[in-house]
C-alpha cells in the first residue's frame, strides 16, 4: 500500500512547498524513495528541488486550468509502490480539491490499496483565521477515506486565538477524529536559524545537500542539522508518516 501525501491549503505563501520538501527528505532519510509531483501551475517551487527528482504535472491549457488534466495524476498514483508526495499551489487549490472530492478519488485510491493523506498548514498572524477556516472546510468536505495531518507554522506569529492553541480551537475539536497527526514547525530566530533556513530554501537545496556543502560556515550547517532533526523527530512520532 502506498500513502498519497497531498499538500493542500488555499492560502498562498504559508509553507506548502517547504512541507512537501520536508516530507520527501524525511522519507528518503528513512530509506524510502518517494514519487514527488508538483501540480502548481504558477510557482513550481517543489519542482525546483533537483535532488528530489520532482515531476511537474502540466494542468494548464492556455490561460486556464483544465480539470481533466488531473486524470494524469491518478494514472501516476494507481501503480505506485512507494509513497507519493504532491505539492499543490494556491491557484490550483479549488480545482484540485473539487476534482478529488467530486470524483471520489480518496475512495478510488482506497480500492487500489492506497491511502490518501491531506497535509494542510495553519499559520499565525493575519493568516490564522483563513488557514484555520481552510482546514475546517476541507475536513468537512473530504470523505473519511482521507485523513489529515496539520502542520503548525508560527513564522508569522503565535498560533492562538483568544488564548486557545490550535488543539483547543473549535475547528480542531470538530474534526479531531480526522486528524492523524499535528506537526509543529519550530519557531526560529530570524538572525540565525531563520536566516539559514531561508537561504537554503531560496537555493532549493535539501538539508543533506546543505550539510555536505563545505562552503557553508560550520555553524550554519550545525543550525540546519538541528532544524532537520527537530522536524524528523516529530515525523517519527506520527505513526501515519512512517
Amino acid at each position: 500500500m502506498a500513502k498519497i501525501h497531498t499538500v493542500l491549503q488555499g492560502k498562498g505563501g504559508v509553507g506548502k512547498s517547504f512541507i512537501a520538501s520536508v516530507l520527501a527528505q524525511y522519507k528518503a532519510a528513512r530509506g524510502q524513495k518517494p514519487l514527488c509531483v508538483d501540480t502548481d501551475p504558477v510557482n513550481a517551487t517543489f519542482h525546483g528541488y533537483k535532488a528530489l527528482e520532482v515531476q511537474r504535472l502540466q494542468i494548464m491549457e492556455g490561460d486556464e486550468i483544465n480539470p481533466r488534466n488531473f486524470d494524469a495524476l491518478v494514472e501516476l498514483l494507481a501503480p505506485a509502490e512507494v509513497d507519493v508526495i504532491i505539492d499543490n499551489g494556491a491557484s490550483s487549490f479549488v480545482p484540485l480539491s473539487h476534482y478529488l472530492i467530486s470524483n471520489q478519488v480518496p475512495a478510488l485510491l482506497k480500492e487500489m490499496g492506497h491511502q490518501m493523506m491531506v497535509h494542510t498548514v495553519v499559520t499565525g498572524g493575519q493568516a490564522l483565521r483563513d488557514t484555520v477556516s481552510g482546514f475546517s472546510q476541507m475536513a468537512a468536505q473530504f470523505p473519511e477515506d482521507a485523513v489529515f495531518v496539520v502542520w503548525l507554522n508560527p513564522y508569522w506569529g503565535p498560533i492562538e486565538h483568544e488564548g486557545k492553541q490550535f488543539q483547543d480551537m473549535k475547528a480542531c475539536k470538530d474534526h479531531r477524529k480526522q486528524v492523524a497527526a499535528i506537526v509543529e514547525i519550530p519557531l526560529l530566530k530570524q538572525e540565525t536559524y531563520g536566516r539559514d533556513l531561508s537561504d537554503m530554501l531560496q537555493a532549493r537545496r535539501t538539508f543533506d545537500e546543505s550539510l555536505q556543502l563545505a562552503s557553508l560556515p560550520i555553524m550554519t550547517r550545525q543550525r540546519l542539522k538541528i532544524v532537520r532533526d527537530r522536524l524528523y523527530t516529530q515525523c517519527d512520532t506520527a505513526a501515519e508518516l512512517a
